[in-house]
């Protein structure tokens, strides 16, 4: 006999700076994953707009704000533009692997370049190789660390991908920020994981949260269709294109 259902216990943490609006402060409502039904949990509540963070998932539960909105692209009717059918052609040489979910020290150095590049003195500048391994191998799910490989084997990119009922929930990437020969590793990692869900049969791929205006999260409106959800569901989302220069200070 299976372990009977226990509904999850949700708790509110204390409000902080938002680290995307200035002036801002963000509160977020959190669950622990644990258990027989950590999976269907994930799932359930990944359907209407929680996160995971190891064996957490959350949502922004911000009394003032309602910017951080849901979004997730309908993978099987997306069809890349010619600028994404460009970037996918000139990265087909790279070798993709779907990888367990353990650290590895060349996994560890690419993320910190990765932030001293895009993100110095951010939130995860000072997270050591226990914090990255705690990050990435505390999964009561479905996860894997998909790596992307130069064809002379090395790491270019990484991320830390979920799969979950009806799609592939991104976690995080990281990747060579300061290489020109692979301008747009960011979106590539994206396009690649909407061409795989797709191939798969699986519906969506979940970007996380766009937020209405941050710079950093613009990039995600590029990948249409899109769904957000909102206080009737999931809809179709086509909002205002960003300035290209935004864009592109986000996207390479």
């Amino acid at each position: 006999m299976s372990a009977p259902f226990r509904f999850p216990r949700f708790f509110v943490t204390t409000p902080s700076p938002c680290p995307y609006l200035p002036g801002k402060t963000e509160r977020k409502v959190f669950t622990e994953l644990s258990g027989p039904h950590a999976t269907e949990l994930n799932d359930a509540l990944g359907r209407i707009g929680f996160r995971r963070s190891q064996n957490v998932a959350y949502r922004p539960s911000c009394v003032d704000c309602a910017a951080c909105v849901s979004v997730r692209v309908v993978a099987g009717e997306f069809r890349p533009n010619a600028s994404q059918r460009k970037l996918i052609r000139r990265n087909s040489d790279l070798t993709v692997t779907a990888c367990k979910p353990w650290t590895t020290e060349e996994q560890f150095d690419l993320l910190r370049r990765y932030l001293a590049a895009r993100h110095p003195g951010g939130g995860m500048a000072e997270m050591d190789d226990l914090d990255f391994a705690d990050m990435v191998e505390q999964t009561p799910v479905s996860t894997y660390v998909i790596e992307y490989r130069d064809p002379e084997g090395t790491l270019v990119g990484a991320c830390l991908s979920d799969q979950q009922a009806d799609g592939l929930s991104m976690i995080y990437s990281f990747f060579d920020a300061d290489s020109p020969e692979r301008s747009g590793l960011g979106t590539y990692i994206i396009l690649d994981h909407i061409i795989r869900a797709s191939q798969a049969g699986l519906p969506f791929v979940y970007l996380g949260y766009w937020v209405k205006g941050s710079a950093r999260m613009q990039y995600k409106i590029r990948f249409q269709p899109m769904e957000r959800l909102g206080s009737g569901g999931w809809t179709r989302f086509e909002p205002e294109s960003a300035p290209a220069m935004m864009l592109d200070a986000v996207l390479a």
